[in-house]
């Protein structure tokens, strides 16, 4: 797992975060991890997932390891690991997310 911390004062945009998606030749999609009070389902996924936040906070828990990603963080996730996603909060969590195979 590779955790890029956001330190610049301004927030990239989504169509921003989607160019540099672009820029890795990867095709992006927007995921929304809406609040809930359930224990979050573990995914394991057979490629490599890449994931930046647009918008919200997102908690990732990795092998026992918390993780809170703001806005511009991005997360690189090896395949065949098992993970969970919740957002911190009432509000919803925006992120893309692309897949390397």
């Amino acid at each position: 797992m590779i955790v890029h911390r956001w330190q610049a004062k301004i927030i990239p945009s989504k169509t921003q975060i989607q160019k540099i998606f672009e820029a890795d030749d990867l095709q992006a999609k927007e995921d929304i991890v809406e609040p809930t009070t359930t224990k979050p389902q573990e995914i394991k996924n057979p490629y490599t997932e890449m994931r930046v936040v647009v918008s919200g906070a997102l908690f990732v828990e990795i092998i026992g390891n918390k993780l809170l990603l703001r806005p511009g963080d991005k997360i690189i996730i090896p395949s065949n690991t098992k993970h969970t996603k919740t957002t911190q909060g009432d509000a919803p969590c925006v992120s893309l997310v692309a897949y390397q195979f």
